[in-house]
């Protein structure tokens, strides 16, 4: 398959996927990729209503612009240019969406701005950003909550400012989406003491932190203080405290417990955890909590399962953004080919793990 260099950190459906995608005319697939013919020299979307050609003529593409790099034109039956022209438009009123965060915006609304039906226009924008347009502003609403919240506003006026019009509908919104109250959010947080414990891991450095409900943080690094300064960065104004055994034991004991289970083939230790993310990214991570040690799967697969086919690039953001590494088992996600693809903490620790569990449920 052909690459350009803008998309290389994009998720490759696999080739088995594509040709599934061709014969089904997918719509869900348009825009993950072109499909070029030989024997007609023309390039297509994936839900082309042309007669399906034989795999061994078709040839695979990132983007168009590659496609016509190698000498393929655009389908007059279903005008591939004009999905990148629908993309630009999807992103232009994804930033709409954002700047009126806290109006109320209707889907007929949207669609008009994008000349398409509302149907039409909820498939298209679901299928390139992996969520819907109600979904994108409530997060976005959230998003301007929290900076409000950071900037010193009281709860009161972040919850006036991001538009959810009474403190009801926020709280009930904090608490699908973030692991702390609003309240301790709002500093990260005045009065919220945070106890972190570091240790020399089998896989390097790692600091593990607390807040009373759970662990908060969980990273690998280069070093005690590039981890402490991660930490600090991600809850800026919180309280942190060393976790001696003396005052903290129990932190002590779970920060040994996740080094045994990576070094020792220990069990994996049942913490509890606090964190916070996105709807969607919270389902993300629950579900990875159902995957079995030893056991993988693909992006594009761990979308089906929390009934999200086409949001495959939002899941592999999700597990990005995952902050408790091992604990929460990013690491299981592969490719769909097969590949290792990325990780936060770097492919090795990825490679190490993974190898680990292999072998572990081998024995």
């Amino acid at each position: 398959m052909a690459k350009s260099k803008r998309n290389q950190q994009i998720r490759i459906p696999s080739n088995k996927e594509m040709h599934a995608a061709i014969d089904n005319r997918n719509e869900a697939y348009d825009g993950a990729f072109f499909y070029g013919v030989i024997t007609t020299g023309v390039v297509c979307k994936p839900s082309c209503a042309s007669r399906p050609a034989r795999p061994k003529n078709i040839r695979f593409f990132l983007d168009l612009d590659s496609a016509r790099q190698a000498g393929f034109r655009p389908c007059k039956r279903c005008r591939p240019e004009n999905l990148g022209k629908e993309l630009e438009k999807i992103v232009e009123i994804a930033r709409y969406i954002e700047s009126k965060a806290d109006d109320h915006i209707t889907l007929t609304e949207l669609s008009k701005m994008a000349n398409l039906s509302p149907s039409r226009f909820q498939k298209v924008f679901k299928s390139i950003l992996g969520v819907s347009p109600k979904e994108y502003q409530d997060a976005s609403r959230l998003d301007k909550y929290k900076s409000a919240l950071k900037k010193g506003k009281t709860v009161t006026e972040a919850i006036y400012f991001a538009g959810y019009g009474s403190p009801s509908r926020v709280y009930g919104e904090a608490a699908r989406n973030m692991g702390m109250t609003p309240a301790a959010y709002r500093a990260e947080a005045a009065g919220e003491r945070i106890y972190f414990a570091y240790r020399n891991s089998f896989l390097g450095p790692l600091l593990m932190a607390a807040t009373e409900r759970g662990v908060c943080f969980a990273q690998f690094g280069d070093n005690l203080e590039q981890l402490k300064d991660q930490l600090k960065a991600e809850f800026p104004k919180a309280q942190f405290l060393e976790s001696p055994g003396s005052k903290g034991p129990e932190l002590d004991l779970w920060i040994k417990a996740l080094d045994d289970h990576i070094g020792r083939n220990s069990p994996c230790p049942d913490l509890p955890l606090d964190i916070r993310g996105t709807s969607f990214q919270l389902k993300v991570w629950r579900f990875l909590l159902s995957v079995k040690e030893g056991d993988v799967l693909s992006y594009g697969e761990l979308a089906k399962e929390i009934d999200k086919p086409s949001a495959f690039r939002a899941v592999a953001s999700a597990c990005g953004a995952n902050k408790v590494g091992v604990l929460i088992p990013c690491h299981r996600v592969l490719r769909a080919n097969g590949d290792i693809g990325g990780y936060r903490w770097g492919i090795e620790r990825k490679r190490v793990l993974l190898e680990k569990e292999l072998a572990g449920r081998s024995t």
